[in-house]
């Protein structure tokens, strides 16, 4: 009985994912990014009145999961599994993905404002590794800061005691619009960068956004988070211990 179960599960995931369509959005979610349902309707060549109805086909079978970021609406795999599967139908299809392309800006992609804490990849590369080093830890939608975190963040100046003091969320993951993976947002957020600005490890600039990395920075930001090619990749092993905000 129990393996009659298995096989009509299968057979519902398989039927999922063997539509061109979904397929294709399903290719475009494979680097753990979010994207709008413009976006994969886009991609998959769809209108947007079709494309309603196969998310809801891949949200009845647990492959993408819907995220809220203010008035906008993302997708993105449900999990490492599915993306795992992905990778090995892949494989024994022959083909090759696409790599995600950012359109952003330079200057506002590598380090930016999000109302006051940090966006951009640096941000990403930061929040991603406060999580591989445990210094975060999940807790429903938000984070925890940990013993070890707030050890290390206290090195730096961040005034962790005031950030828990303010009446907001203390952290969470918040999805990067240009990266389209989480960084790390709430007051421990903002607190991060007040103790990054007044150690001059990055600098706001008066007319934008834009921040800049000193060469202050340059040198301290490898030594404190680790060098870019030591920290986790943009992949879902390390996406799944996010939270989507």
């Amino acid at each position: 009985m129990e393996s009659e179960f298995a096989d009509i599960s299968l057979s519902g995931v398989a039927g999922a994912i063997a539509d061109p369509a979904r397929a294709r959005m399903l290719c475009v979610l494979l680097d753990g990014r979010a994207r709008t349902a413009t976006e994969l309707a886009a991609a998959a060549d769809i209108g947007a009145s079709t494309a309603s109805s196969h998310f809801q086909r891949l949200r009845e079978q647990g492959l993408v999961e819907m995220a809220v970021q203010g008035k906008h609406r993302y997708y993105r795999l449900a999990n490492s599994e599915v993306g795992h599967a992905l990778e090995a139908l892949l494989v024994v299809a022959g083909a090759e993905r696409v790599p995600f392309k950012p359109n952003t800006p330079s200057a506002l992609r590598e380090a930016r404002t999000c109302y006051d804490h940090m966006a951009g990849t640096l941000a990403v590369r930061i929040h991603d590794a406060m999580l591989a080093r445990q210094w975060l830890a999940a807790d429903g939608r938000d984070y925890l800061l940990t013993p070890l975190g707030e050890a290390a963040l206290a090195q730096i100046g961040v005034d962790v005691a005031q950030a828990r003091q303010r009446r907001r969320r203390f952290a969470c993951a918040c999805l990067d619009w240009s990266e389209r993976r989480s960084h790390l947002g709430g007051a421990l957020g903002a607190a991060l960068l007040d103790a990054l600005t007044q150690r001059g490890w990055v600098s706001k600039d008066l007319d934008s956004r834009a921040l800049g990395v000193t060469k202050k920075g340059e040198r301290q930001f490898p030594a404190f988070f680790g060098k870019a090619d030591e920290l986790p990749a943009a992949g879902l092993a390390q996406r799944d211990r996010n939270v989507a905000a």
